[in-house]
């Protein structure tokens, strides 16, 4: 039996070579606010944090280019870069996945963007981990009480 249940939908991150036209669409034309912003030299990521909707179960999106676009990971690369799913035990869910050959990428459970702990799913399988998200890197984060009692 499955260890933990996927509670909605956490986030979508689309990536660009530069946010200033995705800031353009999605802040001036369409009104999302901005919540929050995060750098990290080491995952190449220079993101903007907005909002869809309020509540506990609003929606981030996070709009992102890479700090060298000369580098990996490219943030850009695919532009829908990644869904985050709310999950409502991570490390269950982590641990589960993984004995049953999901492949994860390097840094397993660690601190998200925004606060929220989190580990990726890979785009790939390998001979060790063969199953992955056949194209698409998958974000599952640790969902808070408050999110995890509305869905029950």
């Amino acid at each position: 039996m499955r260890p933990f249940k996927v509670l909605g939908i956490q986030q979508v991150a689309i990536g660009s070579e530069s946010k200033t036209r995705l800031e353009k669409l999605w802040i001036d034309l369409m009104g999302l606010e901005k919540k929050g912003s995060f750098t990290s030299d080491y995952e190449n990521v220079d993101e903007d944090i907005l909002q869809i909707g309020t509540g506990p179960f609003s929606v981030e999106l996070d709009i992102m280019q890479p700090v060298d676009p000369e580098r990996s990971p490219r943030v850009h690369e695919p532009r829908l870069n990644h869904i985050g799913l709310w999950i409502d035990d991570l490390t269950a869910a982590f641990e589960w996945l993984k004995s049953k050959g999901v492949r994860f990428t390097p840094g397993g459970i660690r601190q998200g963007a925004s606060g929220h702990h989190v580990c990726f799913i890979h785009p790939k399988g390998n001979e060790e981990f063969p199953l992955s998200g056949e194209g698409v890197l998958i974000e599952l984060v640790q969902a808070p009480e408050e999110i995890i009692n509305r869905a029950s």
